[in-house]
């Protein structure tokens, strides 16, 4: 019997596209821009040239402007910027940096290394969902709710995309979602839709609210301070897009979903049924809502809320949100009357359950790491910023979109992106006519629109979460790709006329 061919998994895509990376850094040209660093200790700068070789320069307003960096001193004294910002002109060639078989062997590793902050964190998730799944408390939840919203399921929908949408939009809800899928997963099944659905919600949520930023820290925030703007400027149409987005989006995932309600063999993914998760049974009397579970979930949910709230506001990062978790996880355990041994052991299969997911988010981080250290991120940077000047104002916002998104596959973090070519990017917008404000709002269009596919990004992670493969989650959003392609291009030509 001739075997059926199968899409690849997450693991060999993302070795396929490191390998494509590694191969780049054979063709594109080395380059790179000097780069300043703020030491808020001495008050100065320490400027490192592409070749390596650094000099001392006087932590003043004075010295950003002989250096063409169109930033407010204070921005840097306070720690509004504190990565090293590119310096706009001074890009030059240097020797090439190939990446091969030893580098791309060691780069998996060397991700894990750097990405483990977030794989504790998926381990600590996975760890206290076992424990849970123990109790019966997800189970007479579910069942719970199904009742309650029978008839009505697609309000699950709702509450989720817009609720995760406005914590993107607000503080970067993105890399803490994937604590949602374990819970939610079951919850979307049982109401009798798929799991594309359940990542249509949450990560379509979380994009569309980071692509669509108003108070954003690690991208509208850094990308104004380092265009030298204030982040309220051009916030009226970023709100526009951001309504416009989650209406649409959640529009899209409702009709998909009543599609699969209707006819389940409309779901996208109806082939890999035998592989997906198998949905909760909902009967109430069989799973009771105790008040020890009903305790349990409140604990849980308060969990998520502290962590929402710490991250806002608190400065939280993984580690915080990491002993969040496992506090809350020992405390359901002790709630549950899980016995020592019986607690460990649950813990640590519910962690071993997302190992794949864990390893998923370290190879992903190796792509960004062989093309750093390739140094030809600042090259196609600066290729690109060549391409876009002397345009007319509105083909100009709606190519620098379009170029946003191709270096937003490069350099997948926010941050990373602003620090390094809005500098460079910011004057090409005075050159054309056009208010830096224009310029954050394509930079944050752009990434936005990339990291809705990008395997480089967390697309690939989420979809570990729910056991649904890349090609099945393209033919799902690409059309909605396209439309709020179409939205965002909208909304940048509003911001340039009016």
């Amino acid at each position: 019997m001739k075997k059926k061919l199968s899409f690849p998994s997450a693991f060999t895509v993302l070795f396929l596209v490191l390998i494509l990376s590694a191969g780049l850094t054979y063709i594109i040209p080395a380059g790179g821009y000097a780069k300043i660093l703020y030491d808020q200790q001495s008050n100065t700068f320490t400027e490192t040239f592409p070749d390596g070789t650094q000099t001392v320069l006087e932590g003043n307003q004075e010295t950003l402007d002989s250096l063409g960096v169109a930033n407010d001193i204070s921005k840097f004294a306070d720690g509004s910027i504190s990565k090293a910002v590119a310096v706009p002109g001074t890009y030059e060639r240097i020797s090439q940096n190939p990446q091969g078989i030893r580098e791309i062997l060691l780069a998996p590793i060397n991700g894990v290394y750097d990405s483990i902050g977030i794989i504790l964190f998926v381990f600590m998730i996975g760890g206290v969902i076992g424990v849970i799944n123990e109790s019966g408390a997800i189970n007479a939840g579910i069942a719970a709710l199904s009742k309650a919203t029978k008839g009505n399921e697609y309000i699950l929908i709702i509450f989720v995309t817009f609720l995760i949408g406005l914590g993107g939009t607000t503080f970067g809800l993105a890399e803490e979602t994937i604590a949602f899928y374990p819970i939610l997963i079951p919850v979307y099944l049982a109401a009798g839709y798929d799991a594309m659905v359940c990542i249509g919600a949450i990560y379509l949520g979380s994009s569309i609210g980071t692509m669509f930023s108003t108070t954003n820290p690690f991208s509208v925030v850094i990308g104004s301070n380092a265009a030298g703007i204030s982040f309220t400027e051009g916030i009226i149409y970023r709100l526009i897009g951001l309504v416009a987005g989650l209406v649409i989006v959640t529009l899209y995932v409702i009709n998909y979903a009543n599609r699969v309600k209707k006819d389940p063999t409309k779901s996208l993914i109806y082939d890999m049924r035998d592989e997906a998760h198998e949905p909760i049974p909902v009967d109430g009397e069989a799973v009771p809502f105790t008040g020890r579970r009903i305790l349990i979930l409140v604990i849980f949910v308060l969990s998520f809320a502290l962590m929402i709230f710490g991250v806002s506001s608190l400065g939280w990062w993984f580690e915080e949100m990491t002993a969040l978790f496992l506090v809350s996880g020992i405390l359901i355990g002790f709630i549950a009357g899980v016995g020592e041994k019986k607690f460990v052991n649950t813990f640590i299969a519910g962690a071993a359950d997302l190992m794949g997911v864990a390893l998923v988010i370290g190879i992903a981080r190796s792509i960004n790491s062989i093309l750093e250290n390739g140094l030809i991120s600042d090259t196609i940077l600066y290729s690109l910023s060549n391409f876009v000047s002397g345009m007319s104002p509105n083909l100009f916002v709606i190519i620098m979109m379009f170029v946003f998104m191709i270096l937003g596959f490069f350099i997948a973090s926010s941050s990373g992106l602003a620090t390094l070519s809005i500098p460079i990017m910011a004057p090409l917008a005075d050159a054309v006519g056009v208010p830096r404000d224009v310029i954050i709002t394509a930079f944050i269009f752009g990434q936005g629109l990339m990291s809705i596919i990008t395997p480089t990004g967390l697309i690939l992670a989420s979809l570990e979460m729910v056991n649904v493969t890349y090609n099945k989650w393209l033919k799902f959003v690409l059309p909605l790709l396209g439309i709020m392609a179409v939205l965002a291009i909208g909304v940048l030509l509003l911001e340039v006329n009016l």
